[in-house]
């Protein structure tokens, strides 16, 4: 009878080949991005010929994102690479608060709400409103 051998692949660093902290990151990073160009998963895995699911487990980090895929994704998005994998070691998805909301999609509605109020003095007043919200809000709690 003949020997069977299995060959083992190697696990990363932790022993498991499963999703990390960095793919969940990466995955927030395609979310900003997608979001920025108002493009829905189903158009982006259209795109990548993968499922809206996919897309929504690589958005998640349950999914890692390979090399090649990562360079298709990055072409649809029209950035390069470096935008999804540069400073992975802070740890953050951005740089900041800010950041953070305008990778949703109210930040990204009241940001576009605001370009489209040609006067000033107009966008001064809803940002008092908004400030004055926050302060009611605070006084309610």
């Amino acid at each position: 009878m003949a020997k069977m051998t299995v060959a083992v692949r190697k696990r990363g660093e932790h022993g498991t080949r499963s999703a990390n902290a960095n793919d969940a990151l990466i995955g927030q990073r395609l979310r900003t991005r997608r979001m920025e160009l108002k493009i829905s998963q189903a158009e982006l895995g259209d795109a990548l010929g993968v499922s809206f699911q996919q897309i929504q487990k690589y958005e998640k980090g349950v999914n890692r994102v390979g090399a090649a895929r990562l360079a298709q994704i990055a072409e649809a998005l029209k950035t390069s690479i470096e935008y999804f994998i540069g400073d992975l070691s802070s740890g953050r998805p951005h740089e900041s608060k800010l950041g953070e909301f305008m990778a949703t999609r109210d930040g990204i509605a009241i940001t576009e709400a605001m370009m489209n109020i040609p006067q000033e003095k107009v966008r001064r007043v809803v940002i008092d409103l908004a400030r004055r919200l926050r302060e009611v809000c605070e006084e309610a709690e």
